[in-house]
């Protein structure tokens, strides 16, 4: 049986790796995965996992979603010359007052979490439309669903994923090619160590006002306790992952943590004015309620 020809942005770590070795490891090897990264020196993370037990599954290439070039590099480079499945996990975090945002950070943000899953999707889509057939999966955010304090650029980038691959689900469902957003909550990944964070100690931050201060103290004291409580390990993500990948007819969302999903993405829905959504997620933030 020919392998499905899978495609995974952002591998050097988190979701990404893990489900690059999940599908590469397939016993009945039904999956030949190009794992990709930006920084092909954190490869030996992969290759210590696969223990070069997947040569014929497994080929790691080099490719920058915010670099066309190298994406379009990458692709030359897959034998198959298509892409059945292609899985957009590479992103970002950003965190901070947004007073103290510069402008080359709130541009590598929207680079790659927005502009680099588009670019990526572009260079396969003709290919995926010419066989009618394909399924897009993006790794998304329930900060691409409701709004987040000190977190208004991630939260952007986000919401902007959502109108994206939601307006091109409708084209796609015309050419057989499925699209799913994977929507995850805190998970236990490199993403923290590498999220640009604003620290209090920062001077660029000790000249916001005070009351913001105190406001985002608060907040990082309620992320430490959302991911002491709540976050998930990578694993628990690429189960969701592959429910989405072995579905006859796979779903445009997936939730992996019923905690941090509804009641409030419920509730922006059926008080779509918004002024209960941003009370109760205030109360949530800043008083240390959980709901």
């Amino acid at each position: 049986m020919e392998k499905k020809v899978v495609l995974i942005t952002g591998c050097s770590s988190g979701i990404g790796l893990s489900l690059a070795v999940r599908l590469a490891s397939d016993p009945t090897k039904t999956f030949k995965v190009y794992a990709t990264m930006r920084n092909l020196g954190k490869k030996e993370r992969l290759l210590e996992c696969v223990k070069g037990l997947h040569r014929d599954t497994l080929e790691i290439l080099q490719m920058d979603v915010t670099d066309q070039q190298s994406i379009l590099d990458a692709k030359e480079r897959v034998v198959e010359k298509r892409v059945d499945i292609l899985v957009c996990n590479a992103g970002l975090g950003l965190m901070g007052p947004l007073e103290v945002q510069s402008l080359n950070s709130m541009r590598h943000i929207l680079e790659v979490n927005l502009l680099g899953t588009i670019q990526t999707i572009q260079a396969f889509l003709a290919g995926m439309k010419a066989q009618e057939q394909g399924h897009i999966l993006v790794t998304g955010s329930t900060g691409g669903l409701h709004g987040l304090p000190f977190n208004e650029l991630y939260c952007a980038s986000k919401f902007a994923i959502e109108g994206a691959c939601e307006s091109l689900a409708i084209l796609l469902q015309h050419f057989n090619i499925n699209m799913s957003l994977i929507e995850c909550g805190p998970v236990n990944t490199d993403f923290l160590v590498n999220l640009q964070k604003a620290e209090l100690e920062d001077m660029s931050v000790e000249q916001v006002d005070g009351k913001t201060l105190s406001l985002y103290e608060k907040y990082l004291h309620h992320c430490n306790s959302v991911f002491q409580n709540a976050a998930q390990d990578t694993e628990d993500i690429v189960k969701v992952f592959l429910t989405a990948i072995q579905s006859p007819s796979p779903a445009f969302r997936y939730f992996t943590n019923s905690v941090v999903e509804p009641p409030l993405t419920k509730l922006k829905a059926a008080q779509p004015d918004g002024v209960q959504y941003i009370k109760a997620m205030s109360e949530i933030v800043f008083s240390g309620e959980e709901q």
